[in-house]
């Protein structure tokens, strides 16, 4: 006789736990100014220690707690999750634990050519790559280095021929930057067959120079959009967090992340693990649990369960909903650190 699945935890908002965002590094090979300000991130920057990094084995360990709890789906993130050595073997690992069903990556694209095949060997499910203009001078403006978009591009054109479906390009749009970028994306996005989604400028960390001015609204992208070519919304959200619309011509779909405009916090059901182990339960979080030092302590996998457990059921995040005028206030950790 089967066992019966354990209850789900749940937080006291009552949201249960379900994804689980993993970074490997907070190092990147680009500078985007919204992300890792080269004025802030730049030579003297003390990135973490290599020997702080959470090992591939306690990576898997924590996912294997996390997934006790009732996470199905893992994201690897950074900074540049390719960066970190061997990728590939942490894959298999997160992909062989029991109850995840779906791996994913989200990554810059940079170094994707060379390792796609390789990842979607290992388990890697789907990727998801940022992409912010189709313009060379611009994309280069936002991501503050002589890396050039066509570079980005031949990953995308990996990730389709390794079978990474569906590969999602993630862009965030900022007025006065590249929001005239927005109808050369998607039809760039339509003829290629990546699924587009549009995320607001949102005020992530302290470095980022975030001002509400700079948001392009998710109402303004999907009036724009459809002005061109004629929408009609589908339902449900991509994994909680999209709004999502069909081209009526057949050419897919395309989303929008409203999170500063529509905030979403009441159905978020996402945790983080940064590379050294903390646990944070909002993307706007201040400080992290750390966990690092349950799993190299004594502690067996049912206690790390435990532990992760008691910090979810004790969560009432909803920082995108309390956002003031000017803005969310107060330290808040840098989106490099934990992916986003």
């Amino acid at each position: 006789m089967s066992e019966e699945p354990a209850p789900p935890v749940l937080d006291r908002l009552g949201r249960p736990i379900e994804d689980l965002r993993v970074s490997v590094t907070d190092r990147c090979n680009l500078r985007c100014r919204y992300c890792m300000p080269r004025e802030v991130f730049g030579p003297d920057h003390g990135f973490v220690p290599r020997d702080e990094v959470l090992s591939f084995e306690e990576i898997t360990r924590a996912v294997s707690a996390a997934a006790s709890l009732g996470v199905h789906k893992v994201r690897l993130t950074g900074g540049e999750p390719l960066l970190r050595r061997n990728l590939p073997e942490l894959v298999a690992m997160v992909a062989g634990v029991d109850g995840v069903d779906d791996v994913a990556l989200t990554t810059n694209a940079v170094r994707l050519p060379e390792f796609a095949h390789e990842l979607a060997d290992a388990g890697l499910d789907r990727v998801t790559i940022s992409l912010d203009a189709l313009d060379d001078a611009v994309f280069r403006a936002i991501s503050d280095t002589p890396v050039s978009v066509d570079t980005v591009l031949a990953g995308v054109e990996a990730a389709i021929a390794a079978d990474l479906h569906p590969v999602k390009v993630n862009t965030v749009l900022q007025r006065g930057v590249n929001d005239v970028e927005l109808e050369p994306l998607a039809a760039w996005a339509r003829d290629t067959g990546v699924t587009l989604r549009f995320i607001e400028f949102m005020d992530v960390g302290v470095t980022n120079g975030w001002r509400r001015e700079q948001v392009v609204p998710a109402a303004e992208v999907v009036e724009r959009l459809a002005a061109r070519w004629p929408l009609e919304p589908v339902d449900g959200r991509d994994a909680a967090v999209a709004e999502r619309y069909r081209y009526l011509d057949g050419a897919g779909e395309v989303g929008v992340v409203a999170s500063v405009t529509r905030p979403f916090c009441r159905s978020c059901v996402r945790a983080r693990l940064s590379a050294v182990g903390e646990v944070f339960t909002c993307l706007f979080a201040a400080t992290g649990f750390d966990l690092r030092a349950v799993l190299r302590g004594d502690a067996d996998d049912a206690e790390v369960a435990a532990v992760l457990g008691r910090l979810w059921g004790l969560r009432e995040d909803r920082a995108s909903e309390l956002r003031a005028a000017e803005g969310l206030t107060g330290p808040r950790v840098e989106m490099s650190y934990i992916g986003g």
